[in-house]
């Protein structure tokens, strides 16, 4: 059900991620977050940064078209691990078997941000991540998983906690990409959307 107070909040974040709205929070600026709805299937054959465009744009425009008027900021992120989807484990056992997999091994995060803004073209951005994980025991594993259980993030881990100890690096122009929402684009697309900025 639609919030209220978006009636008069220019900002909508077109998400029910709780790690978009804390990073979102972290510009300042008033905004609410109203979930999209929107069917985040793959379609055949569709390359991971393909997809997470797709679906940024789709969550903004489904949300604008509710609130026309609004500048509305949609977001997502697709994981790639060994040619396929990686997604949020959701079970401590799912959680250790993905770290199991990526120990010693690379995966790459696709995270898009659209903004649909009144009586304009959708602009947007595409942020692109590369973790590397370092050589991992099982005993290191399971600890981390009983420390910090990551279920809902697709690779099992939070690199804004303790999951920072399982990599060797992590290759990006943007370290809020990979935690859901890429900030330094979103300020230059809230920029040119003429939104006031601090």
């Amino acid at each position: 059900m639609p919030s209220p107070i978006a009636e008069t909040t220019p900002l909508i974040l077109a998400s029910g991620s709780k790690y978009r709205a804390e990073l979102l929070a972290r510009l300042r600026l008033p905004f609410v977050a109203e979930s999209s709805e929107v069917d985040e299937s793959p379609q055949p054959g569709e390359a991971p940064a393909t997809l997470a465009l797709r679906l940024a744009r789709a969550k903004a425009l489904a949300v604008a078209a509710r609130r026309p008027g609004r500048c509305v900021l949609g977001s997502d992120q697709v994981a790639t691990f060994d040619g396929r989807l990686l997604g949020k484990p959701g079970s401590r056992a799912a959680a250790v078997a993905q770290l199991e997999a990526q120990s010693g091994r690379t995966v790459e995060f696709f995270t898009a941000v659209a903004l649909v803004m009144p009586a304009a073209a959708v602009v947007d951005h595409l942020d692109r991540t590369v973790v590397r994980f370092r050589p991992l025991s099982a005993q290191e594993i399971r600890r981390y998983v009983d420390a910090e259980p990551a279920l809902d993030c697709a690779g099992a881990f939070k690199c804004e906690g303790l999951g920072i100890s399982l990599l060797a690096a992590i290759e990006s122009q943007d370290p809020t990409g990979l935690i859901g929402l890429p900030l330094i684009a979103v300020r230059e697309l809230l920029a040119r959307a003429g939104c006031p900025l601090p």
